[in-house]
C-alpha cells in the first residue's frame, strides 16, 4: 500500500505524450515556491478551506461545499492500475505513467512494484523526482528521469527548500550512471534564482551529463497558496516572471545543452 493524493489522467506536461500521472504524498523538500505543499506529509491530511464554508454544521456527514477535503488515501497496486489500464490506449508510442508527489521515492518499495506492473503491461514509466533521495532499482527501471536542480548554490538551496544540494546533485551524477534518460528542470523563481549566472551554472553541469536529453525551465506560479493556507501554512507569493525573462534564460539554457 501507498498513500496517494491524485491520479491525473490524460496529462499533458508530466513527460512526453499522454500519461496517467500518479502523485505519491510525501517530500524531504521544503520548497518556499511548491505547487503541492500538500505533497510534503506522507500521511493523509485534511485541507479547510473557509471561503468555501456555510456553516452548516453537517461536517461529520462529509463536506458536500468542499470546504473540508481529504488530501490522500492508501492505495493498492490493483487499485492505481485501474486508471492505468482504463488509460492504456491512448498512450500511443511515447505515452506511458508518470510518478510524482511529492517524491516517490519515499514510497520506493511501492512505486517499483507498481512500475513492474506497468512494464509487464506493457506500459512504460518516467519519474519526476528531487533526487533528495536515491533508490537505483526504482531509476534504473524507468524510461525517462525528470530531476530537478532548483539552485546550484549549496547554502541557498537549504535557505529556500530545506536541504543542501550537495547529495542531490551527487544522486544525479549516479543516476546518469544508470544509462537512463534524464531531464534537467529548473523552476525559475524571480528573486530566488533568475539570473544568466545560476542557470548557465545548472547548465554546465547538465552538459557534463552523459545521458541528459535537455534542460527545461519552468516559470513559477502561485498554485500552492491556497493549498498552503488551507493546511494552515503560511507561504510566501513570489513575482511571477515576465515572457521576456523566461525567453532569457532559456536562451541561456538552450546554449549549454549538449
Amino acid at each position: 500500500m501507498a498513500v496517494i493524493f491524485d491520479i491525473e489522467r490524460s496529462g499533458m506536461h508530466d513527460g512526453p505524450g499522454i500519461r496517467t500521472v500518479v502523485f505519491f504524498k510525501g517530500c524531504p523538500l521544503r520548497c518556499r515556491w511548491c505547487h503541492n505543499p500538500e505533497s510534503w506529509d506522507k500521511a493523509p491530511q485534511e485541507l479547510f478551506y473557509p471561503e468555501k464554508c456555510i456553516s452548516c454544521g453537517g461536517c461529520a456527514d462529509g463536506c458536500y461545499t468542499g470546504a473540508r477535503s481529504l488530501c490522500g488515501r492508501e492505495m493498492s497496486i490493483d487499485e492505481v492500475m485501474v486508471p492505468i489500464l482504463a488509460d492504456k490506449p491512448y498512450y500511443g508510442a511515447e505515452g506511458g505513467v508518470t510518478l510524482t508527489g511529492g517524491e516517490p521515492q519515499m514510497q520506493a518499495d511501492f512505486a517499483l512494484a507498481l512500475t513492474e506492473a506497468c512494464r509487464r503491461a506493457g506500459i512504460g514509466v518516467a519519474i519526476e523526482t528531487s533526487m533528495a533521495l536515491y533508490r537505483p532499482d526504482l531509476l534504473s527501471q524507468m524510461s525517462l528521469i525528470m530531476a530537478d536542480v532548483k539552485l546550484w548554490d549549496d547554502a541557498r538551496h537549504r535557505e529556500y527548500t530545506g536541504v543542501g544540494n550537495a547529495a542531490i546533485i551527487e544522486n544525479i551524477r549516479k543516476a546518469d550512471a544508470l544509462g537512463v534518460p534524464i531531464l534537467i528542470r529548473t523552476p525559475i523563481v524571480p528573486t530566488v534564482n533568475d539570473t544568466v549566472e545560476e542557470i548557465t551554472a545548472i547548465g554546465d553541469f547538465v552538459r557534463s551529463l552523459k545521458n541528459a536529453v535537455g534542460y527545461e525551465l519552468l516559470p513559477y506560479h502561485p498554485f500552492g497558496l491556497d493549498k498552503a493556507r488551507a493546511m494552515g501554512l503560511a507561504m510566501p507569493r513570489f513575482p511571477e516572471p515576465t515572457k521576456e525573462q523566461m525567453a532569457l534564460l532559456n536562451a541561456c539554457a538552450r546554449l549549454q545543452r549538449r
